[in-house]
């Protein structure tokens, strides 16, 4: 759970093209390619993102979350692999945006709109209009938060994200129908939930509140003998119950920034002379 990758760790991309000159041929222009590896696992992430949409469009809603959940592990790996394999590119950064648009803001706004938000049609038309726009408002946040992410990708603090990253966003939405599917409650059951958890995650992504991004973490160094031991441990608690467990994790990322925000807004408040 990339956790967030349109944030996989595009600011460390050395801002070349990945498209590689050949051997130019006898008329004069040169062959040209792309790096294969890398754009795989984005082209992965993509794939789930598109079968994610297309599950809910067929009613299969718990494999239409749980390919969310598989297009973060892609979009988590991607990056990484362009940097073991020295293969970064602006191409890849570019094809990696476009991918996670797919994967963590259509995808997951129309899974939860053919899940829940569908049903406001039952109480008129202006309830199923407020529906859909409630989904559109998620996937279009989801777009902003994007191409704010690649504008500012030098600019900011590398260990903070500007906004709730769209995959924990994704999480948050996906892992709700997950977990709603598996207690087997109705989406027409949850419609007001629903709503304000789509709309709500949608504008955390285009809000001005920090996020810990985990780039600092030095996972390559020593470490106490406890954390490895803890390692184990969480992983048997996330396969126990997969849905609720990572469902649960999105959320508290996604409350830990809001209560950050306002702990350092009242500390701001609290130094201001009476």
């Amino acid at each position: 759970m990339q956790l967030p990758m349109e944030d996989q760790d595009v600011d460390t991309e050395i801002g070349a093209d990945e498209i590689e000159p050949g051997i130019p041929d006898a008329e004069g222009p040169r062959r040209r390619g792309i790096f294969l590896l890398p754009n795989l696992f984005t082209s992965a992430g993509l794939f789930s993102g598109f079968y994610a949409i297309v599950a809910a469009m067929a009613g299969k809603f718990e494999p239409a979350a749980i390919a969310v959940f598989v297009a973060m592990v892609f979009d988590s790996l991607d990056g990484r692999v362009a940097r073991w394999t020295h293969t970064e590119s602006a191409f890849g950064k570019e094809y990696d945006s476009l991918s996670d648009m797919v994967s963590f803001g259509l995808a997951p706004a129309l899974v939860m709109y053919e899940w829940s938000l569908r049903s406001m049609t039952d109480y008129g038309v202006i309830p199923g209009k407020l529906g859909w726009m409630g989904a559109f408002i998620y996937a279009a946040c989801a777009a902003i938060r994007l191409a704010r992410f690649n504008v500012r990708a030098g600019t900011v603090d590398k260990r903070y994200f500007q906004g709730l990253p769209s995959p924990a966003a994704a999480g948050i939405v996906a892992g709700a129908v997950w977990c709603a599917f598996d207690f087997d409650v109705p989406g027409s059951a949850l419609i007001i939930p629903a709503y304000i958890l789509t709309v709500g995650a949608g504008l955390l992504m285009v809000s001005s509140i920090g996020y810990y991004s985990f780039k600092d973490l030095k996972l390559h160094g020593r470490v106490p003998f406890a954390v490895l031991l803890l390692v184990p441990l969480v992983i048997m608690v996330i396969f126990l119950s997969p849905q609720n467990v990572l469902f649960l994790i999105f959320l508290l990322y996604a409350v830990s920034g809001l209560t950050m925000s306002m702990w350092r807004a009242y500390k701001r408040r609290s130094r201001k002379p009476v």
